[in-house]
């Protein structure tokens, strides 16, 4: 199985062993690896058309699926509420930006983790994305996120 990581702009594919025996791949090897290479691209692209380019029409168009299940507590349910959503979300915040830090995918998968800021004079928050895909388009999205704080008691950066 491959998981393909996405680090900086730069998508790569990473082999991550099961056992230590070389085994040649099964056919559903490459095609769940085909997957995974398609859904992470169009998540990639799909963050980038609602998230950078504001743009509701193409994401309801070409990212959600007409059922889509939401399990965030402050997004509405269904493709309809979530284009809602984001409608409400570039009238208050205008000049909102999203940096993507990695990203991964296993089966129908995909897993982003960014950062968001309302405004460029703001932290923001470190998020993370679930999205379960279904014929290249989100039927599925989980969320957690978390305030990116001043200072930690570690020293490491939250990304």
């Amino acid at each position: 199985m491959k998981r393909f990581i996405k680090r900086g702009g730069i998508a790569i594919a990473s082999a991550v062993a099961a056992t230590t025996v070389a085994m040649a791949s099964a056919p559903d090897d490459k095609s769940q690896e085909a997957l995974e290479a398609a859904n992470l691209k169009k998540a990639l692209y799909c963050m980038k058309v609602l998230e950078v380019d504001f743009d509701l029409e193409t994401a309801g168009r070409e990212c959600f699926g007409d059922t889509y299940v939401q399990h965030s507590p402050h997004v509405p349910d269904g493709k309809d509420g979530v284009l809602g959503y984001f409608a409400e979300r570039f009238k208050k915040f205008p000049h909102a930006r999203m940096e993507i830090k990695r990203a991964s995918a296993d089966g129908d998968l995909v897993w982003i983790h960014l950062h968001f800021q309302r405004s460029p004079d703001v932290r923001g928050n470190a998020v993370i994305h679930i999205f379960r895909l279904q014929d290249g388009k989100f039927v599925e999205h989980w969320g957690v996120g978390q305030p990116i704080p001043e200072t930690s008691v570690h020293g490491n950066s939250i990304f």
